[in-house]
């Protein structure tokens, strides 16, 4: 437990405020696993999405995060595609503070309702990305890798809330959601 608490205070404290999508190249598959690790404001949304899924166990461990994937690609396209979406920057701020709020609650809602919950955040997420990449075939090699690096953040949540169940620290769970409520909450407060 001090190990998982020194961890978060590390991350806290070298973390700049939320800053969904400064500007970087979206132009290949490596650029696009890099994205996701480039701010501590993805990290814990993906990780979030994977604790919370976690949390409910059954289909939702799969679905949820699943949901997010596939509704973020299909953000992505809209993006590349032009599609206007208002209030994208503070959809995906929003995202960080009620995914961690979610947790930190251990909120308990159907499976059909969270997977739609996950699936609104995950849209803007999908949108910031896909109106960055490129309309060419390395435009779709950046979203293709930024589905692989949430997809494994996610099982990164999913893992750590396994871990910590089998080790009878369920409450670290909840702690890892309130962290990511105060990422969201510095990024409001910036």
């Amino acid at each position: 437990m001090k190990r998982l608490a020194l961890t978060l205070l590390i991350l806290a404290l070298g973390s700049t405020a939320a800053v969904a999508h400064p500007s970087h190249g979206a132009e290949s598959f490596a650029a696009g696993v890099a994205h996701p690790l480039s701010g501590i404001d993805h990290i814990a949304v993906m990780i979030a999405v994977g604790l919370w899924a976690a949390l409910k166990g059954g289909r939702a461990l799969w679905l949820w995060p699943a949901a997010f994937v596939g509704v973020m690609l299909l953000g992505g396209a809209l993006g590349m595609a032009h599609v206007a979406l208002p209030f994208v920057e503070s959809g995906i701020l929003a995202s960080v503070i009620a995914l961690g709020l979610l947790v930190a609650l251990a909120v308990d809602l159907p499976v059909w309702l969270g997977a739609m919950v996950i699936g609104v955040f995950a849209v803007f997420h999908g949108h910031a990305h896909g109106s960055e990449a490129a309309e060419t075939i390395s435009g779709i090699e950046y979203m293709a890798g930024f589905a692989l690096a949430t997809a494994t953040l996610h099982l990164v949540g999913i893992g750590f809330a396994q871990m910590m169940t089998r080790a009878r620290l369920r409450p670290a769970i909840r702690a890892a959601g309130a962290v990511c409520l105060a990422f969201g909450l510095a990024g409001v407060l910036t």
